[in-house]
């Protein structure tokens, strides 16, 4: 095949996949951090606790709120729901795609990637989980957190080797 008519094929394909191989085959790590997660226990738990007081107070002002105290416990089961999500979330990163379970399951083929961030607070990764924001050449995004420290590195080799695979195009 000549030279001009391979060009020509490759730009109508579009642009090359991305490839990352990460330093483990298949890494997972909890999505948050175990302070995190206590502060939102202690939050989640807190409010609970005062729908519960809230709720067994029988004075005839109490009464006649009880469809405002519906509507708190509808609150504090919507707590509830995102607190287990917070528990149990994990990231997995493996040569194929990122995945995060949540409220609603993230994932992301990593061949789709155009663009990729790491967002952190250097010194609160202890509360404040880092998180990775990534971009498909269609523009769909996501972000998906991790606390483990080996995922974090390689989340920042991720961004650097995105970074120049898609310079290099």
């Amino acid at each position: 095949m000549n030279e001009p008519l391979a060009q020509a094929l490759v730009e109508a394909l579009g642009p090359a996949p991305f490839r990352f191989t990460p330093s483990q085959p298949v890494m997972q790590s909890p999505a948050f951090s175990w302070a995190f997660k206590l502060l939102a226990t202690a939050i989640v738990f807190g409010a609970a606790v005062w729908l519960a007081l809230l709720w067994g107070d029988k004075s005839p002002a109490a009464v006649s709120r009880s469809a405002a105290m519906t509507w708190f416990a509808a609150g504090v089961l919507l707590m509830l729901y995102t607190w287990w999500h917070i528990v149990t979330g994990r990231t997995r990163l493996d040569t194929e795609l990122l995945r995060q379970t949540w409220v609603w399951d993230k994932k992301m083929e990593l061949r789709e990637l155009a663009y990729a961030k790491l967002i952190r607070v250097r010194g609160l990764d202890w509360l404040i989980a880092p998180r990775l924001y990534v971009r498909t050449l269609m523009g769909k995004f996501s972000v998906f957190y991790a606390c483990d420290e080996n995922m974090i590195n390689d989340f920042e080799r991720l961004v650097k080797e995105l970074a120049e695979f898609r310079r290099m195009q």
